[in-house]
């Protein structure tokens, strides 16, 4: 059979959508498990269509809204790459937009059309620096391409739906190289944060957790002190800060 090589491609946008659960302070992400081929009851980044009448940034934000249920400003989304490996999906040509959403609280999931569960898995950095989700039997990577593709090799069955784990690669490796001058990831806890709060997620994709001192003069232009919180406990009240955006 002969292929049309100007074949017009599907473009689906992947969000990788991250949360934080402010009782535990564990780092969240959402992943729904597949109803339909390919890959299906594999684990993987809510997708969707991109409509021919709206941006990318556009429709991750729609995604966000009609599953989610959150209205978010434009911040919250981060365009991370474009993915177009011919592999990357089995059936069907289709190229992904993938952005990067940050939620500020995490709503209670309801499994929609295609998925037949949906859940917030934690994030656990392992000291390999290889990074895993509590409860999936997976560890994905922050190594160079073919490393890997190597160790990917050796997890064919232990991997998200399509291309889907590489995704996840390239969003850790773009969060840790961010940290120091521009770090949206701290998105996730909200409009105002502690020092300690912001300096627990520079510990999980960091290399250590930072000091209180030194975190708030290396980051001093990157943060605004905004007072000191109410607390219903014994002691000096935290005081609160807020990610400056440029």
């Amino acid at each position: 059979m002969t292929h049309n090589l100007l074949e017009k491609p599907l473009i689906t946008i992947t969000n990788v959508i991250w949360s934080f659960d402010a009782q535990t302070h564990d780092i969240k992400l959402l992943l729904i498990k597949r109803s339909d081929s390919p890959f299906k009851d594999f684990w993987a980044l809510p997708e969707t269509w991109l409509r021919i009448n709206e941006s990318a940034h556009d429709a991750t934000l729609r995604l966000v809204k009609e599953k989610l249920g959150l209205d978010l400003p434009d911040v919250h989304a981060e365009q991370l790459a474009t993915f177009t490996d011919p592999s990357r999906s089995p059936e069907e040509r289709a190229l992904s937009l993938s952005y990067m959403t940050f939620l500020p609280q995490q709503p209670l999931l309801n499994p929609g059309p295609g998925a037949t569960d949906a859940q917030w898995f934690t994030l656990q950095k392992q000291k390999s620096g290889l990074f895993r989700f509590k409860n999936l039997d997976f560890v994905f990577t922050t190594l160079a391409d073919d490393d890997y593709i190597n160790h990917k090799n050796q997890m064919a069955d232990k991997h998200l739906a399509f291309d889907h784990n590489w995704i996840l690669t390239v969003a850790t490796k773009r969060i840790m190289n961010k940290l120091n001058y521009q770090p949206t990831i701290l998105l996730i806890l909200g409009p105002s944060f502690t020092l300690k709060m912001a300096r627990h997620v520079f510990g999980v994709f960091g290399k250590t957790e930072p000091d209180n001192s030194n975190f708030l003069r290396n980051h001093q232009d990157l943060l605004q002190p905004l007072g000191a919180s109410i607390q219903n406990k014994p002691g000096r009240p935290a005081k609160q800060y807020r990610l400056l955006i440029n």
